[in-house]
């Protein structure tokens, strides 16, 4: 048997190898020892750098996720105003509670009625802007006219549509609402709001002198609306 298998090991090896090593079986035997490891060492080393698939540890995976932010959490927008932030509103008018009411900044005129326990019932809210953002200090009119001034006649009935939004004699600048001093000529939606701005801000007008110092009031409007407006 050791014969035959020097034998079949002499055949496979070169020419050069069997010259060299004169055909002895004790160097034929190293030779196949040396050859046998030699074949183990590169197959070991061909299995080891051989790539393979990395799995990232579960530890990585979780961090890695980052959770959503659920709808309440979300910052509110820099414009929104404090929730601290209180406005001043004088409700008047035909409502079932009228008086001087402390409101959240950012506050409408639909929730100064409703803060005043809505309006009565006749009452012709048609020259109301509900939706409108309320000022500090200003004061909220519902269904009807500025007051008219002394010695002033009456004008159409309450009852028509018309009487509700234009006011009869000359139009307080503290009272009146921005819809009540558009229909003074010369005033638009802009202007009015900057004699609401400058009422808010100096605590209302003392003479009808300082609508000079209202921003778009020149000396010719004023001459225009001097005769129209009081304190």
């Amino acid at each position: 048997m050791r014969a035959w298998a020097g034998s079949a090991l002499r055949e496979r090896l070169p020419l050069w190898v069997q010259l060299r090593c004169g055909l002895e079986p004790r160097t034929l035997a190293a030779l196949a020892v040396v050859l046998v490891v030699g074949v183990i060492l590169a197959g070991h080393h061909f299995w080891s750098g051989r790539p393979g698939m990395v799995r990232a540890p579960e530890n990585v995976g979780a961090a890695a996720v980052v959770p959503e932010a659920s709808p309440g959490t979300l910052p509110a927008p820099a414009s929104s105003p404090s929730p601290s932030a209180r406005v001043v509103v004088d409700v008047s008018g035909k409502v079932r509670r009228p008086g001087v009411l402390r409101l959240a900044a950012g506050s409408r005129v639909a929730d100064a009625l409703r803060a005043a326990g809505g309006a009565k019932p006749g009452a012709d809210l048609t020259g109301l802007n509900r939706a409108r953002v309320l000022m500090d200090g200003e004061q909220v009119l519902v269904g009807g006219p500025a007051p008219p001034a002394s010695g002033v006649g009456a004008g159409p009935a309450s009852g028509t549509g018309a009487g509700a939004g234009a006011a009869v004699g000359p139009v307080s600048l503290n009272a009146a609402t921005p819809e009540q001093l558009d229909t003074l000529p010369g005033v638009g939606p802009v202007l009015a709001q900057h004699i609401i701005d400058y009422r808010g801000r100096h605590g209302g007008f003392r003479s009808v002198d300082e609508l000079r110092e209202v921003n778009g009031i020149g000396e010719r409007r004023f001459a225009d609306l001097q005769s129209l407006v009081r304190p």
